[in-house]
């Protein structure tokens, strides 16, 4: 049976009608460039082959009656523009602060009877939240013919998650998830957001391990590593860490305490690393994505403070695998999450085997493994870039 067609027979326990729409929204991994988004800086992203699905029809009134099939199966409802935080179904959020965004455009939205469904490991750094977004951003824009590009959408995503969720993310996640192009990643600039599709090349796999280290971006120090970035920009008077170079940053060395100029030495460079990314893929040069991916891990665990033991556990015991063939390293916010893999296809079941046996003896975990596929954003097929 096909996802869409589960959600509509779901939907149609819940509400004894056929469901008007049923939409989509991928979630998606960082090949490289962690921490700079919110700092007006280059990531590389794709969107992967799982994400939120919703089943969903019209009202008349301004209710919006939801089921959630995977946060528990729970139900719950609220009224259009009598928007409170719901401490019972976190989850709900989500959609209160993506529908309050969308009303500030559309304010005579009306309401919708909604199921949900997903299939991203919550708290493993895929950002099953911004799919979560984009999936409603795009129900209620399919169900109501809204004119909503994905570049906007993305934004009010963004501002959902910064103003009504409590969490201060870049605008990647959503973006990626709106705007993603199948069988390719994304060179984002997130000052701009102009970007850039490289394809990547069929002989490659994308392996995202899953560490099962789990991770609450909210209530961990990912807000405190954004302060830090901007308190390093507010001492160059600049409006983010994209427009202070490596060389400015070592000259004002003695000026910063040594936590701050750490964190803002790994931005500065991880912007490097991202451009470079593009054209190493462009040039299938996998020696140079390798040594890329294995800095930029290096810079997050010593320079940012992000990663696990276990993390690096996984990109080591990947590394010996795959020497300069693949490029691995930590992806997401960090603090537990996935390990990012990209590879040759004929190197996935050694790897997958020695991660089986060697992980679960060295950290008393057992890892998910998930081999991805690049996928189409939600709004992508709605626009020319």
């Amino acid at each position: 049976m096909s996802e869409n067609h589960k959600i509509e027979v779901l939907f149609q326990q819940c509400y004894q009608h056929e469901p008007d729409v049923v939409c989509h929204a991928p979630a998606r991994v960082n090949i490289i460039g962690d921490h700079t988004d919110y700092n007006d800086g280059f990531v590389f992203p794709a969107a992967i082959d799982c994400g939120t699905t919703i089943a969903a029809s019209k009202r008349e009134d301004q209710l919006v009656k939801v089921y959630s099939h995977d946060f528990g199966q729970s139900s719950t409802e609220f009224v259009l523009n009598q928007f409170s935080f719901d401490t019972e179904h976190m989850w709900c959020n989500y959609i209160k602060g993506s529908v309050q965004a969308l009303m500030e455009k559309y304010p005579n939205l009306r309401g919708a009877n909604i199921v949900v469904t997903g299939n991203v490991a919550q708290g493993a750094g895929l950002s099953s939240s911004a799919s979560f977004e984009m999936a409603i951003l795009k129900t209620f824009t399919s169900l109501y013919q809204l004119d909503l590009d994905g570049v906007t959408a993305a934004q009010m995503g963004q501002q959902a998650e910064n103003e009504y969720v409590g969490c201060n993310c870049g605008i990647m996640d959503q973006l990626i998830s709106a705007m993603g192009k199948k069988d390719h990643a994304m060179l984002l600039d997130c000052r701009d957001l102009s970007f850039e599709d490289a394809p990547i090349d069929e002989g490659l796999s994308l392996l995202v391990i899953n560490s099962n280290v789990k991770r609450g971006l909210v209530d961990s120090e990912y807000n405190l590593r954004r302060e830090q970035c901007e308190q390093v920009a507010d001492h160059f008077n600049c409006k983010a860490l994209r427009d202070v170079t490596l060389s400015q940053l070592i000259a004002e060395k003695d000026k910063l305490s040594e936590v701050l100029f750490r964190r803002a030495k790994h931005v500065i460079t991880e912007n490097e690393r991202t451009v470079a990314a593009l054209a190493a893929f462009k040039a299938s040069n996998m020696p140079a994505l390798s040594q890329l991916m294995a800095e930029s891990h290096q810079s997050l665990r010593d320079d940012f403070e992000v990663t696990t033991k276990e993390m690096d556990g996984l990109v080591d015991i990947v590394s010996e695998q795959i020497g300069n063939q693949g490029g691995v390293r930590m992806t997401g916010g960090g603090f537990g999450g996935c390990v990012v893999v990209i590879m040759p296809k004929d190197l996935v079941d050694t790897v997958i085997e020695q991660v089986n046996i060697q992980y679960p003896q060295r950290f008393g975990l057992v890892a998910d493994i998930y081999i991805c596929h690049a996928s189409q954003g939600a709004f992508r097929h709605t626009e020319v870039n």
